[in-house]
């Protein structure tokens, strides 16, 4: 059984796997411009962040009903489970359903099909982010918000994600004001594309709690010593930062300097089914081409419970904690 882990950068949408995406454009009468799964995998190849988006919401045509993103939350959540994962918090991006036409409702009580009873079934307990989409208007994620408060004792917090060059946080200053008066949580991506000053624009506009990916922090010194000094979690995910060519390869990623320069990072897997891995993979695939030991690899799961949003059953995260603790590395 692989080391207990909380996955906390993870998109629902991103883990449509090639098979379901097919299984559900049948059930729904949507034709795909893929001849088969194979097909379709071979897209699976990105040049950038932008590439990888064209597709991702190229995809989503295919979720329609309830049912579809149960089906989709069911899959992950099977997944993760086999590969470790006791705690998710899932990203979900509703102005891409609803500029579809599929309402908001349909999706959050199609997740909550699965997330409601995702401990009894998978032995992984959920909390669920609504991200809005940066290159979308600051008036639509407003609008988002307020359709989204009939939902909100669904709704953990909120997230910022999609294309970040040219998208600054503070776009979103008014959006993450009427949120934190709501009570819900706040995360966004910063510094994966964008530059060390988004991180820093992310934390003082916007008053994230959580940096997701937060990878160029090491261009500035004093942000470093900030993040530290604060313990502001980031949410790495290393095959994600590979396959958008974020970095190289694996073997140039800086999460070994971001762990001896005190960060608190965390692995995660982003959007597996595009990227090739899961947490589990993501924990396998540093340990083996970094060499982190065991000691560094259970620094990274108790990272992981200690920046999750469990503040309201401090008793669950303890005993993931214990979990972490007494589990040996082979």
């Amino acid at each position: 059984m692989p080391v207990p882990k909380a996955e906390l950068h993870l998109h629902i949408e991103g883990t449509l796997e090639p098979e379901l995406a097919f299984a559900l454009a049948a059930r729904n009468g949507v034709e795909l411009p893929y001849a088969d799964t194979d097909a379709l995998r071979e897209a699976y190849r990105f040049e950038d962040l932008q590439s990888f988006l064209n597709l991702y919401y190229e995809l989503m045509a295919v979720l329609r009903t309830e049912a579809d993103f149960a089906d989709l939350a069911e899959a992950y959540l099977a997944r993760a489970a086999a590969q470790g994962v006791r705690h998710a918090e899932i990203f979900f991006d509703p102005q891409a359903h609803t500029a579809r036409g599929v309402e908001l409702g349909t999706v959050v009580e199609g997740l909550w099909r699965a997330l409601g009873h995702s401990e009894e079934t998978h032995g992984v307990s959920t909390r669920l982010i609504m991200c809005f989409l940066r290159d979308e208007t600051a008036e639509s994620a407003l609008r988002t918000l307020e359709a989204a408060k009939p939902y909100l004792d669904r709704i953990t917090g909120v997230g910022l994600d999609s294309a970040e060059v040219g998208h600054p946080p503070a776009k979103f200053r008014e959006v993450y004001g009427a949120a934190a008066a709501l009570g819900l949580r706040r995360v966004a991506h910063a510094g994966e594309e964008g530059p060390p000053a988004y991180i820093t624009e992310a934390l003082d506009v916007l008053g994230v709690e959580r940096v997701d990916h937060g990878l160029r922090c090491l261009e500035d010194p004093a942000l470093v010593e900030r993040l530290v000094s604060e313990r502001v979690p980031l949410t790495l995910c290393p095959l994600s930062n590979v396959r958008l060519r974020a970095v190289d390869t694996l073997a140039d990623h800086p999460l070994p300097a971001m762990l001896d320069a005190g960060l608190l990072c965390t692995v995660n897997s982003d959007d597996p089914a595009y990227f090739g891995g899961y947490a589990g993979d993501n924990f396998d695939a540093v340990r083996e081409t970094l060499g982190l030991d065991a000691e560094r690899l259970r620094a990274l799961a108790r990272n992981s419970f200690l920046a999750s949003f469990l503040d309201d059953d401090e008793e669950l995260r303890a005993r993931y904690l214990a979990e972490v603790e007494a589990y040996v590395f082979d």
